[in-house]
């Protein structure tokens, strides 16, 4: 069967580099390289440069040292790519004036060459090649991650979204190069699935190229990470594609049962699925309702079901309406989110399962409901 799958209707791009980063000779164009240091700048900037992290030691002492390892790294993937300086601090309980004060020290530091190159090492602009065939539907999943690392998550979505694409006789190609993200490159592909990245991952001229993607009539998938940072540097993609931010997901304990209800879908996404399903796994909660921003809900979650109290105590309940997969239509494109997928397992799933097939097919333009033609939501 796997080799059936290579071979019929799948085909795979995979690094094939040790780095796909930008070289010492090349300066690529990524978001934030000149911007001045800060206290809103990510962690993981200010730890690659020996000034900036020597200010934050001298302004507030061990302060550094009292983070986890997993916050310190500076290769991606790593969580202090997800996490700016004042989230951090004010995690810490650290006095407002402190922060300033770190923040006016910063803003000082003058930004070097040495520090654009570091600051663009996690971006890429490696162009990959995929042998494609004519005609039928193409899927592109996306793998590139710069902060939190889902792993065997992330292997066990591209295996399912495969499956499903051969279940329906359509190509799939798979990698993890910012650099796919051209309109040439694009323009090959029906729906682009972002499995699981973390971390600001596309260069300024791969966003433009993907806005245009979406806005010109392409699909997006976004599954469980790709819509689970604490922290985004492109409001576009936070604000517009997805249409809410992420504020955090229990931890004591991490993963619960709980009961997703199914919503009726103008595009006829989880129609088989009504009224719902129970199942394990990590859940999100987000600042604001997708609804509010023009999205058609898939399914909530009933918050009597499990326990919605995340780090330090944090309350995470949304209310009686807490979405949990939505779509929406940007331009005559068309996106849809799943927050569901953090276990490897939940990918198994049958009821998963057929929100993700339903979801692939309406994001690839498979619905007789397309945003070209009306705005879900508005029917």
């Amino acid at each position: 069967m796997k080799k059936q799958l290579i071979t019929i209707t799948m085909v795979i791009a995979m690094l094939t580099s040790a780095s796909g980063g930008a070289t010492a000779q090349e300066l690529l164009d990524c978001p934030l390289r000149d911007a001045p240091f800060s206290t809103q700048s990510p962690l993981i900037d200010l730890l690659l440069s020996p000034s900036a992290r020597a200010a934050v030691e001298e302004q507030l002492g061990d302060v550094l040292t009292k983070l986890p390892a997993h916050m310190l790294s500076t290769e991606a993937p790593s969580f202090a790519a997800i996490r700016t300086v004042e989230s951090l601090l004010k995690m810490m309980r650290l006095a407002p004036d402190s922060i300033e004060q770190l923040n006016d020290r910063l803003m000082r530091i003058p930004v070097t060459d040495a520090d654009r190159r570091a600051r663009c090492a996690r971006y890429d602009n490696t162009s990959p090649k995929f042998d494609l065939n004519s005609g039928g539907t193409r899927v592109l999943v996306f793998t590139k991650i710069n902060g939190f690392d889902h792993g065997p998550s992330v292997t066990a979505a591209t295996q399912a979204i495969s499956d499903l694409a051969l279940k329906r006789n359509w190509q799939v190609a798979v990698t993890d190069r910012g650099g796919a993200f051209t309109p040439q490159t694009l323009a090959k592909f029906d729906v682009v699935v972002w499995n699981n990245n973390s971390g600001d991952v596309l260069t300024l001229s791969q966003r433009e190229a993907f806005e245009d993607y979406i806005h010109q009539g392409g699909g997006f998938l976004g599954i469980h990470g790709a819509g689970g940072d604490p922290t985004y540097f492109w409001d576009w993609y936070a604000d517009e594609l997805l249409g809410a931010r992420f504020i955090g997901h229990p931890m004591e304990p991490q993963f619960q049962d709980a009961r997703i209800v199914v919503e009726a879908h103008a595009g006829g996404i989880g129609a088989d699925l009504a009224p719902g399903w129970t199942m394990n796994d990590e859940w999100y909660s987000f600042q604001d309702n997708p609804r509010a921003s023009g999205a058609s809900v898939v399914a909530t979650l009933d918050e009597n079901t499990y326990f919605p109290e995340g780090y330090g105590g944090q309350d995470l309940r949304m209310g009686e309406d807490h979405p949990i997969a939505w779509t929406r239509c940007i331009g005559n494109g068309r996106a849809m989110y799943t927050a569901i997928g953090h276990r490897p397992e939940v990918y198994q799933l049958p009821q998963n399962l057929k929100l993700l097939e339903d979801g692939l097919a309406w994001a690839a333009g498979q619905s007789a409901l397309n945003c070209s033609d009306a705005m879900l939501g508005k029917q």
